[in-house]
């Protein structure tokens, strides 16, 4: 990987970043500078956190040991190995690596709390955190260390070692090297932490929430895309449009199911095959579940992310740190602010609708391969059925792949495990529901993309027009290589190419260039 920036610079001021900022930092490697006024506020509280740090009472963070050991005060001529300290003892993740877009993710959101003037670091500390992210140096993070409270400690502590010019980085083409040389290379210069910036650093819920914003910008897409799905089902397995109508919806007036179904309509409109029975006893209204309810479903998960993008943004507004600096009133507080419960609640909830979506999606393939139930097609939409076995297994990879999704679909905040000796007697777990979400949106593109699959082999095999925009979905999988229905070939790079078509957007793109951009 190279670092190639597509984006303009990102300006990290005393307002929040918005989902577009962490998405241009995190996966298209855009610049960040810190805009002259969070310098300001970042100066203002910083005088606070020195006048604290001079005066003979302690101050949490300030001249205090941490967590439990926040009874101690600690001596000015120990202040430096006190920050020290705090940051590589915190240090201690274990596992593989993170990926370098949640990295990314998660120190620009650090870098915006730190520029609202309520951490009390140095502008040269902040500054360093910019110039990092602008160099593509990545400091690697660990997969196992964070409870979510007090917020992402472990991961947060590994990306200040690297401000101290400690620990390893990747480089901006990825090469993995000592922090020290990274930023000699770079033309950076370490610091060292003063008073309360390694808690500044270190006490935030930033891994968990740019892991969020993330999962909340795939899933959008992704529950068009599995509309798309279900409109080339419903077509396929010759159901009826007629349960998407715009009146149905409005007698529950859920928005998310009202988008989708008028995305289902919009998909399938001008067929040739849903035109082919709607005379007649051809026309049935009671279709399955999976294909009359996809509107509910999909619906439902829809309204379920925008209600987790609310509490994004909150937090995205929010100054997470504990001590917290009240510039203006000239002190420091603690606070429980660090607690990851708000944004843990809703990945929880995000993974649960995940499996739900996924769940759908698998029954509605399912129906294509059974000769029962697939209204005239072949079975398992095999060539030649007995010499031929058609998608059969690519349904037994979407079964395997659903199971995993309700497994993660399990909370992670439910649970909790007291640390550092009982004074952290309650935990959000906050970033093992964000790992475990990352997961299953990539099982859920999985899944969408077999069904896609599986139903545009069902479309050609039904030799009628689908709907322009149906056509255009299958027309993008016979360009990029997957072939049309014929005798058994080598089924998993056909469905690789399809997964890839559904991440990368290129499935919804293609059903958009025909009908417009769908709800």
């Amino acid at each position: 990987m190279s670092h190639t920036p597509s984006s303009p610079a990102v300006t990290v001021g005393t307002g929040p970043v918005s989902f577009a900022d962490v998405l241009a930092v995190a996966r298209d490697g855009a610049a960040v500078r810190i805009g002259d006024d969070a310098l300001s506020a970042i100066d203002r509280a910083r005088a606070v956190v020195d006048e604290l740090a001079a005066a003979p009472t302690p101050a949490y963070g300030i001249s205090t040991g941490f967590g439990a050991l926040a009874t101690r005060h600690i001596p000015t001529e120990m202040r430096a190995q006190l920050q020290r300290s705090l940051v590589r003892s915190h240090a201690a993740g274990s596992g593989p690596e993170v990926e370098r877009e949640v990295v990314r993710a998660l120190m620009l959101l650090r870098l915006s709390t730190l520029a609202t003037g309520h951490t009390g670091v140095r502008r040269e500390t902040a500054g360093l955190m910019a110039d990092m992210l602008s160099a593509g140096i990545t400091p690697v993070v660990r997969e196992y260390g964070s409870l979510g409270c007090s917020g992402d400690l472990a991961p947060l502590s590994h990306c200040a070692l690297a401000l101290m010019g400690e620990g390893e980085v990747r480089d901006a083409s990825g090469t993995l090297l000592p922090a020290a040389e990274a930023l000699s290379a770079a033309g950076l210069t370490p610091v060292e932490l003063a008073a309360k910036e390694g808690l500044a650093l270190i006490n935030g819920t930033d891994g968990m929430l740019g892991m969020l914003v993330m999962a909340i910008s795939d899933l959008r897409m992704l529950l068009r895309t599995a509309d798309v799905a279900a409109a080339m089902s419903v077509e396929g397995q010759l159901g009826t449009d007629r349960v998407f109508a715009p009146e149905l919806q409005a007698i529950r007036p859920h928005p998310g199911q009202a988008l989708s179904a008028a995305n289902l309509t919009a998909l399938m409109a001008d067929s040739a095959i849903v035109a082919s029975h709607r005379t007649g006893d051809c026309n049935r209204v009671q279709d399955a579940y999976s294909l009359r309810c996809s509107p509910q479903v999909h619906g439902a998960a829809r309204d379920t992310v925008e209600h987790a993008a609310t509490v994004a943004g909150r937090e995205l507004a929010s100054a997470v740190d504990n001590p917290v600096v009240l510039a203006e009133e000239g002190r420091v507080e603690s606070n429980g602010n660090f607690h990851g419960a708000p944004v843990a609640y809703v990945l929880d909830f995000l993974a649960i609708v995940t499996a739900d979506v996924a769940s759908i999606s698998e029954r509605r393939t399912d129906r294509f391969l059974d000769k029962a139930r697939s209204h005239g097609l072949n079975p398992f939409l095999a060539s030649d059925p007995g010499v031929d076995s058609g998608h059969m297994i690519a349904q037994y990879t979407q079964a395997a792949i659903v199971s995993e999704l309700k497994r993660l679909a399990v909370p992670a905040s439910v649970d909790s495990i007291p640390s550092s000796a009982m004074q952290e007697d309650h935990v959000s777990m906050g970033w093992s529901a964000a790992r475990k979400l990352r997961r299953s949106v990539d099982g859920l593109t999985r899944v969408v993309a077999i069904e896609v699959l599986t139903a545009a082999r069902a479309l050609d095999m039904r030799q009628l027009e689908p709907s322009p925009a149906t056509g255009a979905v299958v027309r993008l999988l016979r360009e990029s290589g997957v072939e049309g229905p014929g005798p058994d070939r080598y089924l998993s790079p056909e469905i690789e190419t399809a997964v890839s078509l559904v991440a990368s957007g290129a499935v919804l793109e293609a059903a958009q260039s025909v009908i417009g951009e769908l709800q």
